[in-house]
């Protein structure tokens, strides 16, 4: 096995094992056991869990930058409208909402890990600037109106967000897709030119 293919495995591993036990249950151990490895192996590769979890956080905004970039060539309001949809968790997700809670429970140790900080200010950064360049791009069509583009993008983000953690965290499974279709409709008001298009849900 290659360097890089015992890199992806070991992410997998801490991606399956942060679902099952969440962030503080999680151990080197339950990472090794997903992965079919030593734990001698990880801690060869990583000295700590919060190492490795600062790589793991790079290897999901690795992910996320791949998945943007295969709806470059859809229209800017085609691709707002799948990143907002991105956000939503159905009812039978659960292993996606429990992942989703694990990473909520990371970003509580930010306050107290500058490595977690550091990843989690660039993930926010990299969710915020995707969707000002959409809004950019859209506005440069003129399929989009002459917007404050960086306020704008920084609203959608916490909206969409803070759904998500209201739905982890209150168990609820309709907040996500209640949020996400009301927040369409507002920007199909205040920023679609044409305010026809519609969301690929529907």
């Amino acid at each position: 096995m290659t360097s890089e293919q015992t890199h992806d495995k070991i992410m997998e591993a801490t991606h399956t094992a942060l679902c099952k036990q969440g962030y503080g249950g999680l151990t080197m151990q339950d990472i090794a056991n997903e992965a079919g490895k030593s734990k001698s192996l990880l801690h060869y590769h990583y000295d700590t869990k919060a190492d490795l979890l600062v790589t793991f956080i790079e290897h999901l905004l690795d992910d996320f930058e791949d998945r943007v970039a295969v709806t470059e060539d859809a229209s800017p309001q085609d691709r707002l409208l799948s990143f907002i949809e991105w956000f939503i968790i159905e009812p039978h997700e659960e292993e996606r909402a429990a992942f989703h809670l694990a990473l909520l429970e990371l970003r509580a140790q930010a306050a107290f890990n500058e490595a977690f900080s550091e990843q989690l200010r660039a993930s926010d950064e990299l969710l915020r600037e995707t969707v000002a360049s959409i809004i950019r791009e859209g506005i440069d069509d003129g399929v989009f109106y002459d917007v404050e583009v960086e306020p704008l993008a920084a609203m959608i983000i916490a909206t969409l967000d803070g759904a998500r953690t209201r739905q982890i965290t209150l168990s609820t499974d309709w907040y996500t897709e209640t949020v996400c279709t009301q927040l369409i409709s507002a920007l199909q008001t205040m920023l679609f030119v044409d305010s026809e298009v519609v969301t690929s849900r529907e």
